[in-house]
């Protein structure tokens, strides 16, 4: 076991952070992950090596929390919509010369022959255009997004499917949901559900992010080809990533690399 109190900062809140943590543990090296809710703190393992911190970062604290947990590199796996605090964690590395990696999910792909996929660049697009006029919409864009939506509330019939959390619930009636328009499912939903969800709303287009197979953007695709239901895409924000891999040996490498103490050859 190794602790020389240098430590990984591992951004976390994703399922892929949470398997990064648990092979971090397995190689027993120091690492402090941060999400920001105590739901995603039982996704991480409890380990001597590992702490995890509940609550949301920001500029004026950053610094602080990096000397006090003595990070020495940063591996980021937060959510590909997350930018905020990627381009925070990106500027910082810069400024203090640590290492930085981004752990992104791989994309589905384009899948060109699925010609139900509208892809769009952002919200502003969807918000703007006429895609979602008269139509019963399934939200699946996570409850942040939901307050963008109030206005289209009565010109569409729109259902929000969230996390099971008090936040997101609080938020999707605040932004115009009736209870009977909102469903609280933590991924993975399998084909037969998501199919079985569609059917019982009579849903007549689906918006979604570009989450990748972690969050269910295959299935969905899928069930759109095969019941005739267009599925809106909205395309991944652009980060400039220093570095960027979705090779789980590559980031373990990349901890490894900058914890373990390396041995210089002999001359």
């Amino acid at each position: 076991m190794l602790d020389s109190g240098k430590r990984i900062w591992l951004i976390g809140g994703t399922a892929e952070s949470a398997t990064l943590a648990v092979a971090i543990a397995n190689l027993e090296l120091p690492c402090t992950v941060t999400v920001t809710t105590v739901a995603a703190e039982a996704l991480y393992p409890k380990t001597p090596m590992l702490r995890v911190c509940v609550g949301r970062l920001d500029v004026a604290r950053l610094k602080s929390f990096l000397q006090e947990q003595q990070v020495v590199a940063i591996l980021d796996a937060s959510h590909p919509y997350a930018v905020e605090i990627s381009r925070m964690a990106i500027a910082i590395a810069a400024h203090l010369n640590i290492p930085y990696l981004r752990f992104e999910r791989s994309s589905v792909g384009d899948q060109a022959d699925n010609r139900q996929v509208i892809w769009l660049n952002s919200f502003e697009a969807l918000l703007t255009g006429d895609y979602l006029h008269n139509q019963r919409v399934l939200l699946t864009v996570g409850y942040k997004t939901l307050p963008l939506f109030r206005s289209w509330q009565e010109h569409s019939t729109l259902f929000a499917r969230i996390l099971p959390s008090v936040t997101s619930l609080e938020v999707a009636i605040a932004s115009g949901f009736s209870s009977e328009r909102i469903i609280a499912l933590r991924p993975p939903v399998t084909a037969e559900l998501e199919k079985a969800l569609w059917h019982q709303w009579d849903i007549s287009l689906v918006v979604t992010k570009a989450s990748g197979t972690a969050g269910g953007e295959d299935i969905k695709r899928m069930i759109s080809a095969q019941l005739g239901i267009p599925l809106i895409v909205i395309a991944r924000p652009t980060v400039e990533y220093p570095q960027q891999t979705s090779d789980l040996s590559v980031a373990l490498d990349f901890c490894q690399r900058h914890i373990v103490p390396q041995t210089l050859p002999n001359s």
